[in-house]
């Protein structure tokens, strides 16, 4: 859309001491006569571009203006794209790597290395260690599901270990640590549902479109939250699995007997 090419042209103006027509273009997949138009449009809107001549030449805005109207500071970009890289480790989504690579056009070229440092400080692992490629995978072909709105059948096995053949409107994908959970409407049970992707047995998308039903995930885990009534329980361990349970919580809910001190 027009309005969202022209908010990042606007952005990587802001960020950008210039850029010229020719990069514009290629970054848009649109011609050089309508960068000018769009950059035209975004001057009549009271935005002080500046057009610089010569080779080295481009579109900038003044800088007082951009020290008053910075949308978006270095550090603001690089940690965008760290949790967004992360998020896309295991997605693998197209349109997702296409949002990274504008983003990353934001950045001045003289300030790349300073991405590529704050990149490496910061790595966002959403998967855990042993995550397969069929996991993956799966989690894909749900994300297709929800986006084209398609029915999906599985065999699910519950907690109990009890299994049942379900027909589901998918919703919502869910992380939750290292584990990601489906969100849907379930037929068998005419109600919405939180699925454990790990205990999906088989999974079909089917060619069934459906209209999603105005709910969101965000209510259910909210009402949840209300229902539940914590039990505090104090649990002993051996002092071989000291780690292990530093590891799982934190150090104030911790006593130590005296041997171990």
């Amino acid at each position: 859309m027009k309005i969202d090419r022209m908010l990042t042209i606007i952005v990587m103006l802001l960020n950008r001491s210039r850029i010229s027509a020719k990069e514009l273009a290629e970054l848009f997949g649109i011609s050089v006569r309508t960068v000018y138009r769009d950059i035209e449009a975004i001057d009549m809107a009271g935005i002080p571009v500046i057009s610089y001549p010569g080779n080295n030449g481009g579109f900038g805005i003044i800088e007082n203006y951009k020290l008053d109207h910075q949308l978006l500071t270095l550090n603001n970009l690089c940690s965008i794209l760290s949790a967004l890289k992360g998020i896309n480790s295991t997605l693998e989504d197209v349109e997702l790597e296409s949002s990274i690579e504008k983003l990353r056009n934001l950045i001045p070229k003289d300030k790349t290395d300073h991405l590529d440092l704050h990149m490496e400080q910061i790595i966002i692992g959403t998967q855990p260690w042993a995550y397969t490629t069929k996991q993956k995978q799966r989690v894909k072909v749900i994300q297709n599901a929800i986006t084209q709105s398609q029915l999906i059948t599985m065999t699910y096995r519950n907690y109990a270990n009890e299994t049942s053949s379900r027909q589901i409107e998918p919703m919502s994908l869910v992380l939750k640590g290292y584990t990601w959970y489906l969100f849907a409407y379930c037929h068998l049970k005419t109600d919405f549902r939180v699925f454990k992707i790990s205990r999906i047995i088989d999974l079909q998308v089917e060619d069934i479109i459906f209209t999603r039903k105005e709910k969101s995930y965000r209510e259910i885990d909210e009402a949840s939250k209300k229902q539940v009534s914590l039990t505090s329980i104090t649990l002993k361990f051996t002092p071989q699995v000291r780690t292990r349970v530093e590891d799982a919580f934190d150090r104030e809910n911790i006593e130590f007997s005296t041997q171990e001190n």
